[in-house]
């Protein structure tokens, strides 16, 4: 009969070996109300909730610049632009309409300057939008004030304010609003023509040249849509150059709002500053639209001039 070995005898466990052998054994272990008393933890709670946070931020801002295709911004709300300006070639679309040599785009672009009207002339020309519009407004988020022509939005329509309100007009408006606002026209002018290296003199002020007034409430007309992508010169035949002064500040004053150039996959945004002038030329080359203001009101005033001279108007008028 063979032999029977005996096991070998076990060693006994050392007190470090045993606890960290239970230690692990505890994580493995615990039941959810323990991991939920561990989560309940502030400094976990916090940490996980701000990782959260984070997470969720980088994913809104990533499907807002997927959304709005904007990779580039022109001109940023925080700086004070000297003079920017970028050549694109010209669209066919002035071929369609009568030339006027030294006048009609040759040089086509688009330029930001934020030095030719003062903050303090921006809050000035502001107010006398403010005042306009204080006797009127849309019912949906877009009211315009037009002092050239009288247009003025009232709930889902226009009147002419200048014989709506008749005599009335003189106490809210001034004398020097209406020489302000020349003023300003003026220095808009004299700066595309710089630009684009034509004679000031060969620019004429054309419609609509208009306050506008745009705050988050939703649109009730068609003439509320502010946001759709289109081209001056085709909306408006005798647009040439278009120009807007900003009477407020992006992210101070309003939310959303910006001034998009759409190019593929490269679109180019304006950010609003009161004081800023946004020139270009009005043809295809330069297809844009405004984002929505999501929050708070965006001032500003279109001023857009011709090569036609059939198709000037004259400055506004004290009544």
């Amino acid at each position: 009969m063979a032999p029977q070995r005996r096991a070998a005898t076990k060693a006994p466990e050392s007190n470090g070996a045993a606890e960290r052998r239970n230690r692990s054994s505890t994580k493995k272990d615990r039941s959810p109300r323990e991991v939920q008393r561990l989560w309940q933890r502030p400094w976990l709670r916090t940490a996980g909730l701000g990782a959260g946070l984070v997470l969720t931020t980088l994913l809104l801002w990533s499907n807002l610049g997927a959304e709005d295709g904007v990779t580039e911004v022109l001109a940023r709300r925080g700086e004070v632009v000297a003079g920017r300006f970028i050549e694109v070639p010209c669209s066919e679309d002035y071929d369609s309409h009568r030339r006027f040599e030294g006048c009609t785009p040759r040089k086509c672009g688009r330029g930001v300057t934020d030095v030719v009207i003062t903050r303090e002339e921006a809050e000035q020309i502001r107010s006398i939008a403010e005042k306009g519009l204080s006797l009127g407004g849309s019912d949906g988020g877009a009211s315009i004030l037009d002092l050239h022509s009288g247009a003025l939005s009232v709930g889902k329509h226009f009147v002419n304010l200048y014989r709506y309100f008749g005599d009335k007009i003189q106490n809210i408006f001034s004398e020097e609003d209406f020489q302000l606002y020349r003023e300003v026209r003026q220095k808009v002018q004299l700066t595309i023509a710089e630009a684009f290296g034509i004679s000031a003199s060969s620019l004429h002020l054309t419609k609509p040249t208009f306050f506008s007034r745009i705050n988050s409430t939703e649109a009730r007309t068609a003439h509320d849509e502010y946001w759709h992508a289109h081209v001056d010169k085709v909306t408006y035949g005798s647009f040439d150059y278009t120009s807007l002064l900003y009477l407020s500040d992006y992210l101070e004053d309003f939310g959303g709002g910006r001034f998009v150039f759409m190019e593929e996959g490269a679109n180019k945004t304006v950010e609003p500053r009161a004081g800023r002038v946004s020139f270009f030329t009005s043809g295809s080359e330069n297809l844009h639209r405004v984002e929505k203001v999501h929050w708070g009101t965006r001032y500003a005033i279109t001023i857009a001039f011709s090569c036609n001279p059939d198709h000037g108007i004259e400055d506004p008028a004290f009544p």
